[in-house]
């Protein structure tokens, strides 16, 4: 027979526990609401830091944790906070300014450094202490250690108003350190590539603007009757935007206009051969200088540097297009004769090729040499031809002669 009382009385206690739980369940809730609404809401990505954490992270072994630096965050947004009004109305707006180079929108302008340059700084000391000289002018060399004479010779034509930059195509580097001024000098190795691939890398416009003038040179050249200082006056007297030094007549010269003449101090023009010059103010006869020893003022070489095209990486066809970067090229593009130069024609650098189809490595090089002029030609070309198409001018002939 069932036992109807014992049954009853057991069932309230476990009703009265469940119960409990809801309420305490309710209650908690309750609490931990009221608890989270007591503290301000912490937007992690607007934590201010000041200058004074910067002491606390010094290494690695400072002793510092994760949890520390939180605190010092933790305290540092809550005092700023008490010091801003509650509305909403006096945040202050975030900064976009559309006048910032692209990318530095969001900085405040006081903040921003568009340019840079190459000079070496400390680990030490006071940052506006590190500089004794700023060299205002930059010589760089594309090189190989076959030719570290030659290029010792050549080095020791630049003062000390002239930063040194070399350029290693065949990845030997500390070997240089044999010659005191090469401690000095800045070193970038990148095996098998030309000096126009290390300059559109290397030499964008923003990093070179501390420099004057940017000499882009060869490996194979003599030095023996040119002064880098000299010649810079000649070229500031002449008004020449970009330049070369004379070549000597009697060895590495292609061109009538880069021949050096004895009897005055800059040329400008030139004759050639009957037919080469359809107009005497154009290549070769003008406008004119070779790709191996040239000499860019800081506002050419901003615009040749962004003609020089990424993927072809041995210029030619770039000598018949930098008058395009000056105005009037034919007054400010000429050859500084009074300071000449040797051209040695050293086929080092052809010699890094690779020998395919029974062809010497030159070959190779030289190949690819006039395919990219080529191919340099017809894009400058057609973005001409698409310019003044865009702008509803036809053309009777093409702009690129």
């Amino acid at each position: 027979m069932a036992k109807p009382g014992i049954l009853g009385r057991s069932s309230m206690p476990r009703s009265n526990e469940g119960m409990r739980l809801i309420f305490s369940a309710v209650i908690g809730v309750m609490l931990g609401y009221l608890f989270g609404i007591s503290f301000p809401t912490v937007n992690i990505t607007k934590l201010h830091f000041p200058s004074s954490i910067v002491s606390y992270i010094e290494d690695r072994n400072s002793g510092i944790t994760t949890q520390t630096l939180l605190n010092h965050a933790w305290t540092s947004a809550n005092s700023h906070k008490k010091n801003n009004s509650d509305s909403k109305s006096d945040e202050i707006p975030k900064i976009y300014v559309t006048s910032n180079p692209k990318g530095a929108e969001r900085l405040p302008p006081g903040i921003v450094v568009s340019e840079t340059d190459l000079y070496p700084r400390r680990l030490w000391g006071e940052p506006s202490e590190d500089l004794t000289i700023q060299p205002r002018y930059l010589v760089t060399f594309t090189v190989g250690y076959a030719q570290k004479a030659n290029i010792d010779a050549a080095v020791k034509k630049f003062s000390e108003n002239f930063t040194i930059m070399l350029f290693h195509y065949d990845g030997r580097t500390t070997e240089w350190d044999e010659f005191e001024w090469s401690k000095r000098a800045i070193h970038v190795s990148v095996s098998k590539q030309t000096k126009w691939w290390y300059a559109k890398r290397f030499l964008h416009p923003d990093v070179v603007a501390r420099y004057d003038y940017i000499f882009i040179w060869d490996e194979d050249l003599g030095v023996q009757h040119f002064n880098a200082e000299a010649y810079i006056e000649l070229v500031k007297k002449h008004g020449l935007e970009i330049s070369q030094p004379g070549l000597e007549p009697d060895r590495g010269l292609t061109w009538q206009m880069t021949k050096r003449r004895g009897d005055r101090e800059v040329h400008k023009v030139t004759e050639e051969r009957p037919g080469w010059c359809t107009d005497p103010h154009l290549p070769p006869c003008a406008a004119f200088v070779e790709i191996m020893a040239t000499v860019f003022s800081r506002d050419a070489w901003r615009c040749v540097w962004h003609m020089i095209q990424n993927d072809l990486i041995h210029g030619w066809g770039l000598d018949f297009a930098l008058r395009k970067c000056v105005e009037p090229a034919h007054e400010k593009i000429g050859v500084v004769d009074a300071q000449w130069i040797v051209h040695q024609g050293v086929p080092s650098l052809g010699n890094q090729g690779k020998s395919e189809n029974g062809k010497a490595p030159w070959e190779g090089v030289r190949g690819r040499c006039r395919k990219e002029w080529g191919i340099f030609q017809s894009r400058l070309a057609d973005a001409e031809k698409k310019y003044y198409l865009d702008q509803g001018i036809t053309l009777p002939n093409s702009t690129s002669s």
